[in-house]
């Protein structure tokens, strides 16, 4: 997911992007550890997205007490 995309969604739409992001992240988690994992660069993927998500409620949070 782009950071472009990932700015434009509102604080409660990252929420539960970040929780279904977590929960596909434990499937591909689950899969690697029983061998029928396709593509293991998407573990590194989706964890990636969950940071940059909490990245920018983060930026927010500390963005709200100056505004």
């Amino acid at each position: 997911m782009d950071i472009k995309d990932i700015r434009k969604l509102s604080d409660d739409e990252l929420k539960i992007k970040i929780r279904e992001t977590k929960e596909e992240l434990f499937t591909k988690r689950m899969q690697q550890a029983s061998g029928t994992l396709e593509k293991p660069v998407e573990l590194r993927v989706l964890r990636r997205d969950v940071a940059k998500m909490k990245t920018v409620l983060r930026e927010r949070e500390l963005d709200g007490g100056n505004k």
